[in-house]
């Protein structure tokens, strides 16, 4: 990324000044290092993730560290969260007796998909750090690589085969077809699709923020002030509907991600 091409934009560019509207782009999606370890260069998003991990890690273990059995406000707050995923996910979608041990995987992953998102929101940082898709994809590859793993733990090398591919005899003619489909979309597109989910409604959201809050300063100028309010309550309305959807893609994430092992530990799909 050349020196010019960063996410500030002119802030003396108005309508009617003369100059064009400063519409969001890829470049809002590029930053320059903040710092460099050890010759690896660090952007914004990777140290919003790895503040994020900091934050959750803090927070979980403060909560936890001295349990009581009248639980205190940030106990109370931590017990709630991991129940929530415990009990209204994992239970929900593998079980109980088998759900149990996948509890602290899946309780990571919402938080820390949940916090990626929230990014997009608070001052200073503004970015959903899952609008680039290495995040979720690395996200998503994890949660391929237990479910493959635990599918062949389960049934074996034959039988894991049977597992991913859908194989029933009773299909006749028509098994290689099914086989070849499921090959196809367990092992191609569901990873793929995990991952794009995610990837694809926080860019999405994140380039309507910018772009509303670009146009509310752009048109802050004579007439165009009446506008530029306009602009500032879709900015409001927005910011609301992040809050709701950035809470969704992380349940919806770990949602999946539970359907994938549940399906591994299941005699069919």
């Amino acid at each position: 990324m050349s020196a010019d091409q960063t996410l500030a934009f002119d802030p003396s560019c108005h309508l009617f000044t003369g100059c064009g509207f400063p519409a969001p782009g890829l470049h809002s999606f590029l930053f320059e290092p903040v710092a460099t370890v050890a010759g690896f260069e660090i952007d914004k998003p990777m140290l919003l993730a790895l503040l994020g991990s900091v934050i959750i890690v803090g927070f979980f273990w403060a909560a936890f560290a001295k349990p009581k059995i009248v639980p205190g406000k940030l106990q109370m707050v931590g017990e709630a969260g991991y129940d929530f995923v415990r009990r209204g996910i994992v239970y929900e979608i593998i079980g109980k007796k088998d759900g149990e041990k996948y509890v602290p995987l899946m309780v990571s992953l919402f938080f820390f998909v949940w916090i990626l998102n929230v990014w997009s929101i608070v001052p200073l940082a503004q970015f959903p750090v899952t609008s680039i898709i290495a995040y979720p994809a690395a996200l998503a590859l994890i949660v391929y690589v237990v479910w493959v793993g635990l599918t062949f733990k389960k049934h074996g090398f034959a039988g894991g085969w049977k597992n991913i591919l859908g194989y029933d005899k009773s299909l006749g003619a028509i098994l290689p077809l099914v086989m070849a489909l499921e090959f196809l979309s367990n092992l191609i597109i569901r990873p793929f699709t995990h991952a794009v989910r995610l990837f694809a409604n926080m860019f999405a959201g994140h380039m309507l923020l910018v772009m509303f809050g670009l146009a509310s300063w752009y048109l802050l100028n004579g007439l165009g002030v009446i506008y530029a309010g306009a602009s500032f309550v879709m900015v409001v309305v927005m910011t609301a509907f992040e809050l709701f959807i950035q809470a969704v893609q992380a349940y919806v994430f770990v949602l999946l991600a539970c359907s994938y092992i549940q399906g591994a530990l299941s005699e069919h799909h």
